[in-house]
């Protein structure tokens, strides 16, 4: 009962946040005091941090809004086009505490229960991957810079306004129709915030998605947990059912075969963050493949930010 009010909650937030109706963007209006409040307390943090250089080039891939805007790609190819990454991020939902090194010189040394899905698909996709959940970047920062990090890619890192680093942030496609910070719309951080961007990232333009799928099969079920199933819509006609779980979501072995048998399914179509934590159940996965390319204006610039530390 828990499990079905949660999936039908993160269904109905996705909708407001992205897909509002008359009467959802009546309540947004009507929040809009409470997000005046947030404003002034996102406004006041960024401008009473005191940033700290910590003496090695950081590269903070982040975004304004909620829900998944495709950092963890961009990430990815960031680290594949310029060796020497440490990436470090929190580890959303993951099962452990404190500082955790996920990965080191390409040795995967935890689960993905206490990585996280996304530092495993860091660490899974990447040769040679450097990988560090923590909730306290400073201090994975510091870790990494003393074990070999030639430069530091912070995932999720915008908020950080006390750490002196170079800000990409990533705009969300689609964008939210309103452009309203929490809770009245999906803005975590003012839409004027990217003005304080070093690098806007837009999709289509600094950067180019691939997507395919293998193992393709006759009739798959789309199960995935990721923050904006919208984006997997070109995969929609070919399956015979969507299944949408709250981002991250942990799924287990019985509720996914339950899914197979229920729709009579001859495989689930996943995507890599959805099958890192469920390769292991021994079930017929068709994957959604994802490759990011990054156009030469955006080599350029990340080139005249990490090349000097590489020398």
């Amino acid at each position: 009962m828990f499990k079905k009010l949660n999936i039908f909650l993160h269904s109905w937030a996705n909708d407001y946040f992205f897909r509002p109706n008359f009467f959802q963007i009546l309540l947004a209006f009507l929040l809009l005091p409470l997000s005046f409040i947030y404003f002034l307390i996102v406004v006041l943090k960024k401008f009473t941090a005191r940033k700290i250089d910590f003496g090695i080039k950081i590269i903070s891939v982040g975004n304004l809004t909620l829900g998944g805007s495709g950092k963890t790609p961009l990430c990815v190819a960031i680290a594949k086009n310029f060796e020497g990454a440490f990436i470090i991020l929190r580890g959303y939902k993951r099962k452990s505490k404190g500082m955790q090194v996920v990965a080191r010189n390409g040795e995967i040394l935890l689960d993905v229960a206490a990585s996280g899905d996304e530092a495993m698909i860091y660490a899974t996709s990447l040769k040679n991957a450097n990988v560090i959940v923590s909730e306290d970047r400073k201090v994975a920062i510091k870790y990494a810079k003393t074990h070999g990090a030639k430069y530091i890619l912070l995932d999720d890192g915008f908020s950080k306004f006390d750490i002196a680093k170079f800000d990409i942030l990533v705009r969300p496609n689609p964008e939210p129709r309103l452009k309203f910070c929490l809770p009245s719309g999906a803005y975590r951080y003012p839409f004027s915030f990217y003005k304080f961007a070093d690098f806007i990232a837009s999709e289509g333009q600094t950067h180019f998605r691939k997507s395919e799928i293998l193992n393709k099969s006759e009739k798959m079920v789309l199960v995935t947990a990721i923050a904006n199933p919208e984006r997997l819509k070109p995969f929609f006609d070919e399956c015979i059912a969507r299944v949408f779980f709250p981002d991250h979501y942990d799924f287990s072995k019985d509720e996914l075969s339950e899914i197979l048998q229920s729709y009579g399914a001859t495989s689930l179509l996943m995507t890599q963050k959805d099958y890192v934590k469920a390769k292991d159940f021994g079930l017929r996965v068709s994957l959604v493949t994802l490759e990011v390319t990054l156009s030469e204006e955006f080599k350029k610039v990340l080139e005249r930010q990490i090349k000097p530390s590489l020398l």
